[in-house]
C-alpha cells in the first residue's frame, strides 16, 4: 500500500511535563525509530514484516529513491506494495559520490551479499514535492531498505541544493519497552564495551593511543571519569588526573576539542585529551557525588560516585577517598557572578558522547551518576555507555553543533578551503560547526591585518549560511521577513539587511541576493534565520521552498587594495556579465576561471573589512582549483592568508557589526548600529517587526557609538560604560587599533550619552575600582566615509606616527 500525503514534517513532538517543553528531548510514537537521509546521501535499515516504513519530504522538491531486498537477497519492490520504475540510478550515483553515508551502505550490501545492480527501484517526490510531503508503504517482508536523497554538486548559479530526507519506520514489534532508547551504533569495532548502570562505577584499562567513548544513552544523565597513569601505578604511585594542574596548564574552565583539551597529572604528564564531543557542557573537576553531600542533604547512606570508585579501585591497590576530583561528563554546572557554584539539569540529549584518547597507558574508572534528589540527572538516573576503539582507529576532531535545540547533531565540519589554509596554520578553531583558521603561522594577526590595510588578504567565510528562496512567492516571503524593500532589488544586486522578530530584536544580519524575479539567496551568519524564514513560509501558506544550500557554497573573501587588481587576471564572465572591473558595489556576476570552460563560481563585490573586496563562492570540490588559481596571482602581489583573529580587528575598526557582540534578539537595528537597513518611509509594505521598530525609533533608549580611551589599556566585550557611579552603557568590541595608534571600542549607550564628544569612563575589575578615561567620538572609527570601500585611492595609505 503506497499513501502520499501532505503532513507536518516531523512525526516527534517535544517532550513536556506539567507545563515544561524540552525540545531538546523530542518523543517518537511507541515503536517509532527516525533515520535522516543526507542530501546527496544514503541509508540502509533492516525492516521486519509488517513494520509501517514513512520517508518525508521536509524541504520539499528533493526526489527520493528506495531499494528494498528480501532475505534471499532478490530486491522486490512488491513487498512494500509499490511498482517498480527501473534500475536504481539514485542509488547507485550515491553510493560512488565518496559520501560517508554511501560508503557505510556499500558496506551494508557486501556483507549480506545483495548486488545493487540486479536491484528495481521506487522512485518517490520525483515531480516535485511541498515541504512536508509523505509517502507511506508497509513491509510485506523481512528485508534491507535502502533509501536515497540522490543529488550532485550544485552549480554556484543555481539554486537545487539537494536536502535531507527523513525515514521513518513504526515497528510492528516493537523491541524495546516503551520509553527505552536503543543503544547507538559504535563509532568503530570496541575492544570494550561496557554498562554501567545508574549507582555503579567500573573500572577498565586502556592503551596509549587508544579511545575512550563514554556514551550517555538516554540523555540527561552525568558520568564521573578519572585516568590514573599506568607507568606511575607500577611504581607505587598515584598520578591521576588533577583538576588545579590541568586548570592551570589548560587556562580554560571548560576545554575544548584539539590542543588545549589535554587533561594532566600533578607531574605535568599528559593523560588524555578530548577529540569529539556531541553536548558541549560539563563539569570541569567538582567532586564527584559523595557520602557527605547526601547526609547534609538527609539521605544517609545513599549510593554514591566516590565510594563507588574507591570499591571498583581497590584491586589496583588505589587509597580511597572521600571524594574523587573527576570530570564529570554531561553534568550541568555553572558559576554566578559571586562564583557561587550551582547545578541544573544536564544538557546531553539520548546518544550524546565525548570521545577521549589515551596518551599514556591508563586505569580509568567511569561512573552513572545515581543522583535522584535534586537535577544533576533530571531527577530519573540512567544507565552510561563505555566503549574503547584501538588506536588505529582514525576520528576525526568534532564539537556537536545543532541548528536547533531539536535539530539532528552534526559533527564539526572542514570548508572545501580547509587544506588551502592548512597550508599556512595548524591553528583551526571551530565556528559555527565548520574549522576556520585562527592565525597564520608565519603572519599572526598584526601581519595579516596590515595585508588587508595595504595589499590584499584572502580569508574563509564558508560557514556563512546559505539559503535557497525560490517559487511564485519567493518576493512575497522575503519582503515579509527582512527589513529591506526587496521590490527595489534587481535581479544581479545584493542587499545587506537585518532580519527581526515581532518585538523588533535581530535574529540576524545578512545579505539577500536576487538571482531572478522569483529566485533569491539568503547569506546570513546563523541558522536562525534560514529556519526563520521556513517557519514563515508554512505560516503563510506560501507557495515558496526555503532550502539550505551551505553545505553546497563555500566562500572566499579577497580583501584589500589590490583585490581587484589580482581577481581580475583570474576570472572571465561573458559579455552580457560584468567584468571584475565592471562589477559595482553591492552586485554579484557569475564567473568563470580562466574562460569560458573554467570553473563557474559566483563573484559578488562586499565585504567585511572596510576595504575594497569581493566574495567567491563555489562548490565545495571546486574550492582548492578556485583558491590556488587566485594565490598564483594574488602571492607575488602580497596576498595573505587571513584568519578570525586578524578578521576581529578590521571589522571592529570599520564598524561593522557581530552577533553576540553588537547585536542579539534583544537589539533592535538603531541600536546595533544599523538603522539604515530599516527603509520605514520608502518600504509601504508590512514587514515582521515593524509596528515595534516604528515605536522603538521614535523613542529610542540605547545607541551604537564609537568610543576612543586614553592610555594603554584594552577595553573588553562586557565592560560596564559609566558616569560617576551609574552605568550607561557596555562595550560590545574592542581592541587597539594598528592604523590610528589608538585604543577604540563599539559601545551600546543611554541615548542621553551618546553626543559626539561626551566624557565617559570604562569600569574593569567590579567596574568600580578600575576605570579607562573614554569619549564618544565618531565611527566607523577608520575610513568613515567609506571611500576605501569604493575603490577610490587616489591617496596612500600613511600608518599611525
Amino acid at each position: 500500500m503506497n499513501v502520499s500525503t501532505k503532513i507536518n514534517p516531523v512525526i516527534e513532538t517535544p517532550y513536556e511535563r506539567a507545563g515544561v517543553l524540552t525540545p531538546g528531548l523530542p518523543i517518537l510514537p511507541h515503536g517509532t525509530e527516525r533515520h535522516p537521509v543526507p542530501g546527496g546521501g544514503s541509508r540502509a535499515v533492516p525492516v521486519y514484516k509488517g513494520d509501517e516504513i514513512s520517508v518525508v519530504d521536509r524541504d520539499g522538491l528533493q526526489p527520493g529513491e528506495l531499494v528494498f531486498f528480501t532475505p534471499d537477497g532478490s530486491s522486490d519492490a512488491g513487498m512494500l506494495g509499490a511498482s517498480p520504475t527501473g534500475r536504481p540510478d539514485g542509488v547507485i550515483s550515491v553510493l560512488a559520490n565518496g559520501s560517508d553515508s554511501g560508503a557505510r551502505v556499500a558496506r551494508a550490501l557486501k556483507e549480506a551479499g545483495f548486488d545493487l545492480g540486479r536491484a528495481e527501484a521506487i522512485r518517490i517526490f520525483d515531480e516535485g514535492s511541498n515541504p512536508g510531503d509523505r509517502v507511506t508503504y508497509f513491509a510485506g517482508c523481512d528485508g534491507l531498505l535502502i533509501v536515497a536523497a540522490p543529488g550532485g554538486p550544485m552549480h554556484p548559479g543555481e539554486q537545487n541544493p539537494p536536502s535531507d530526507l527523513i525515514l521513518y519506520i513504526r515497528r510492528a514489534n516493537p523491541g524495546l519497552p516503551k520509553g527505552a532508547y536503543a543503544l547507538p551504533d559504535p563509532l568503530a569495532d570496541p575492544l570494550i564495551d561496557l554498562n554501567i548502570q545508574p549507582g555503579q562505577a567500573r573500572s577498565y584499562e586502556v592503551k596509549k593511543g587508544e579511545y575512550i567513548q563514554i556514551l550517555d544513552i538516554q540523555g540527561r544523565e552525568c558520568s564521573d571519569f578519572q585516568a590514573f597513569s599506568r607507568r606511575a601505578l607500577d611504581k607505587g604511585l598515584e598520578r591521576e588526573i588533577d583538576p588545579t594542574t590541568t586548570r592551570a596548564l589548560m587556562g580554560n574552565m571548560y576545554p575544548t576539542p584539539g590542543i588545549f583539551s589535554k587533561y594532566w597529572s600533578v607531574d605535568h604528564e599528559p593523560l588524555v585529551e578530548i577529540v569529539q564531543d556531541t553536548c558541549g557542557r560539563h563539569d570541569m573537576f567538582g567532586l564527584a557525588c559523595t557520602a557527605r553531600y547526601y547526609e547534609d542533604l538527609g539521605y544517609p547512606g545513599h549510593v554514591n560516585c566516590s565510594d563507588n570508585m574507591n570499591k571498583d579501585l581497590a584491586q589496583y591497590g588505589i587509597r580511597p577517598r572521600g571524594g574523587w576530583p573527576a570530570i564529570n561528563f554531561f553534568f550541568n554546572t555553572m558559576l554566578d557572578d559571586t562564583n557561587a557554584l550551582g547545578m541544573d539539569e544536564p544538557w546531553s540529549r539520548p546518544g550524546d558522547y565525548v570521545l577521549v584518547r589515551a596518551l599514556t597507558d591508563l586505569v580509568c574508572v567511569s561512573s552513572a551518576c545515581p543522583c535522584d534528589v535534586d537535577p544533576a540527572n533530571g531527577w530519573q538516573p540512567t544507565d552510561i555507555q563505555v566503549r574503547t576503539y584501538g588506536a588505529t582507529e582514525e576520528f576525526s576532531r568534532s564539537v556537536g553543533y545543532r541548528k536547533s535545540a531539536e535539530a539532528d547533531l552534526e559533527q564539526t565540519k572542514q570548508t572545501g578551503f580547509h587544506e588551502c589554509f592548512a597550508r599556512h596554520t595548524r591553528d583551526f578553531v571551530e565556528y559555527a560547526g565548520y574549522w576556520l583558521p585562527n592565525q597564520m603561522s608565519n603572519h599572526g594577526a598584526i601581519a595579516e591585518y596590515w595585508a588587508c590595510r595595504e595589499k590584499a588578504a584572502i580569508m574563509d567565510l564558508s560557514p556563512l549560511r546559505k539559503y535557497e528562496v525560490t517559487g511564485p512567492d519567493a518576493e512575497k516571503l522575503m519582503q515579509h521577513c527582512v527589513t529591506r524593500n526587496m521590490k527595489k532589488l534587481a535581479v544581479g544586486q545584493l542587499v545587506y539587511t537585518a532580519m527581526c522578530y515581532e518585538h523588533g530584536g535581530m535574529i540576524d544580519d545578512g545579505t539577500v541576493f536576487r538571482l531572478g524575479e522569483t529566485n533569491f539567496r539568503w547569506i546570513g551568519g546563523n541558522d536562525d534565520s534560514g529556519l526563520w524564514l521556513k517557519e514563515q513560509a508554512q505560516k503563510l501558506g506560501l507557495n515558496v521552498w526555503v532550502r539550505s544550500s551551505t553545505d553546497q557554497l563555500h566562500n572566499i573573501a579577497v580583501q584589500g587594495p589590490l583585490s581587484r587588481d589580482i581577481l581580475k587576471q583570474v576570472f572571465w564572465t561573458a559579455p552580457t556579465n560584468p567584468t571584475v572591473e565592471e562589477l559595482g558595489m553591492f552586485r554579484f556576476t557569475v564567473a568563470r576561471l580562466g574562460d569560458v570552460s573554467g570553473t563557474a563560481v559566483v563573484l559578488g563585490r562586499a565585504g567585511y573589512s572596510g576595504e575594497l573586496g569581493y566574495e567567491v563562492f563555489c562548490h565545495p570540490k571546486d574550492a582548492v582549483e578556485v583558491f590556488d588559481a587566485i594565490w598564483k596571482v594574488g602571492e607575488p602581489m602580497g596576498l595573505t592568508p587571513f584568519g578570525l583573529a586578524a578578521l576581529d580587528m578590521v571589522r571592529i575598526e570599520a564598524g561593522l557589526i557581530f552577533a553576540g557582540s553588537e547585536f542579539d534578539d534583544q537589539t533592535d537595528p538603531w541600536e546595533a548600529g544599523i538603522g539604515f537597513t530599516v527603509p520605514l518611509k520608502s518600504k509601504n509594505d508590512d514587514f515582521i517587526g515593524r509596528a515595534a521598530l516604528e515605536e522603538r525609533k521614535t523613542h529610542p533608549q540605547r545607541k551604537l557609538v564609537g568610543l576612543e580611551l586614553d592610555g594603554g589599556v584594552v577595553a573588553s566585550p562586557g565592560d560596564c560604560v559609566r558616569i560617576g557611579k551609574a552605568q550607561v552603557g557596555e562595550v560590545t568590541s574592542a581592541m587597539k587599533s594598528p592604523i590610528l595608534g589608538r585604543n577604540i571600542a563599539l559601545a551600546r549607550v543611554s541615548v542621553g550619552h551618546a553626543e559626539l564628544g561626551t566624557e565617559l569612563e570604562v569600569g574593569q575589575l567590579d567596574g568600580l575600582q578600575k576605570r579607562l578615561k573614554a569619549r564618544v567620538v565618531r565611527y566607523p572609527h577608520f575610513d568613515p566615509t567609506k571611500e576605501r570601500v569604493k575603490g577610490n585611492y587616489d591617496k596612500p595609505l600613511v600608518p599611525a606616527e
